[in-house]
């Protein structure tokens, strides 16, 4: 695996649950669920697919007391972290606080009047939980709409530090910001004016970013390109898709960026009339099969030898396709050859036999320890 060269905006580190957001936590990637809060089966079901797929943070969209109960029912059946979404009522974030809420997504200058968010700090405050602001650009305030026209970076930036100004009123340290948009200039815009004015961690989004292919370009344009810069501390790709699928792509820019992985990081030719073996079909049926692969590996699978060799030697598991046998190279030297008509039952075989060996040495490592 490569190093990522690039060096993180020194951020404050705030806790999530089990999960730490800055300093020096790794980025952690999140998602929020689409299913009815109020039926309890099915959110519970989405959660665990999410955790399957790598979700470090789940948020959960509670708009209701009735949602609130339900929230509660929800956090003795999961793990992970939890996010409580809140929009306006106090009356719900105290609830969902005393439910098992991690984090309290609300945004302070709408959540009523000062008692009101005095109160909700304290509980935040008394249980341990951290609070994310959320500014979207879609919802600025009246008077800033008024004041700039238009959706801008500095009418974001002034409308989330109205947000923060209250919780430092309030000497309430323990919180992180976004300040999403969906046109990509814009979000990279906010999030860079934002990153110069506090020290609190940022949470990366595009929101309302669109579907699957469209959505995912859009995301790992303005994410990436904050990323590049040191920006952000946790990320969540908004697709109008299933919330596991945010998941894998935000681990996929992280993975792109050397940053961090959640399992293998495929190398693959785009294939061309050189090809020696069906490389688009073996790559769709190995990223099936080694989805719930969590061990950072290379693996290189290309159709030829023109490209292969050098691609090969880079990586922990290399294929050099040719016909009838393809060459595998490991850890960067000539291994065996295999038959290129069991391409994906043999490299499977070589993944799980790596991960096999990679969790034995951890465990004698943990013994140890």
């Amino acid at each position: 695996m490569h190093i990522s060269p690039i060096k993180r905006r020194v951020t404050r580190k705030i806790r999530v649950g089990s999960v730490y957001v800055g300093g020096d936590a790794p980025i952690s990637v999140q998602t929020m669920t689409n299913t009815d809060t109020c039926d309890v089966a099915a959110t519970v079901a989405q959660i665990q697919r999410c955790v399957l797929a790598g979700a470090d943070i789940v948020r959960v969209s509670v708009p209701s007391m009735e949602a609130a109960e339900a929230f509660g029912l929800i956090r003795q059946q999961v793990q992970v972290p939890l996010v409580a979404d809140i929009h306006f009522d106090h009356r719900i974030a105290l609830a969902v606080a005393e439910k098992g809420a991690d984090c309290l997504r609300i945004n302070p200058g709408n959540i009523g009047s000062d008692d009101k968010v005095r109160e909700v700090v304290a509980c935040a405050r008394d249980k341990g939980l951290s609070i994310r602001i959320g500014v979207n650009a879609g919802s600025l305030e009246k008077d800033l709409q008024k004041k700039y026209g238009e959706p801008t970076g500095e009418a974001l930036l002034e409308s989330a530090m109205r947000h923060i100004d209250i919780l430092d009123r309030l000497d309430f340290q323990e919180f992180k910001v976004s300040v999403k948009a969906s046109n990509v200039f814009l979000t990279l815009d906010a999030y860079r004016l934002l990153s110069a004015q506090i020290e609190q961690p940022l949470h990366l989004g595009v929101t309302e970013a669109g579907v699957f292919r469209s959505g995912t370009v859009k995301s790992a344009i303005a994410l990436g390109g904050l990323l590049l810069d040191g920006i952000g501390d946790t990320i969540r790709i908004s697709l109008a898709a299933e919330p596991e699928d945010e998941v894998k792509v935000g681990f996929d820019i992280l993975k792109a960026l050397g940053i961090r992985s959640n399992g293998i990081n495929f190398i693959a030719c785009p294939s061309c009339s050189r090809q020696e073996f069906d490389v688009i079909r073996v790559m769709n049926a190995l990223e099936a099969r080694l989805e719930d692969v969590r061990i950072p590996m290379d693996v290189s699978v290309i159709g030829c030898k023109v490209n292969g060799p050098g691609e090969a030697k880079e990586a922990d598991i290399g294929v050099v396709g040719a016909a009838p046998k393809s060459l595998v190279y490991r850890n960067g030297e000539k291994s065996h050859l295999i038959p290129t008509d069991n391409l994906v039952d043999e490299i499977e075989a070589m993944v799980r036999a790596k991960v096999a060996a990679e969790q034995e040495k951890q465990a004698k490592i943990i013994v140890k320890g």
